[in-house]
């Protein structure tokens, strides 16, 4: 199990410096440095986009009020 996980790290930072060095690609991790709670909110927030997508749903079915 530590084995894998080392070379899945490797290989993330093997893919990163390439793109950097090859394409010139700047190396930029904007959900890198957020807290923990505000990581889990983005990944409801995607959630439930993708749930109203899937229904069709719109802010009138919802009758949300915009301030």
């Amino acid at each position: 199990m530590v084995g894998t996980t080392i070379s899945a790290t490797a290989r993330k930072l093997a893919v990163i410096i390439w793109n950097m060095v090859v394409k010139g690609v700047p190396w930029s991790n904007p959900e890198g440095y957020l807290f923990l709670d505000q990581k889990r909110k983005l990944g409801l927030v995607k959630h439930i986009q993708k749930q109203i997508d899937k229904f069709a749903i719109t802010a009138d079915d919802l009758q949300i009020i915009k301030m």
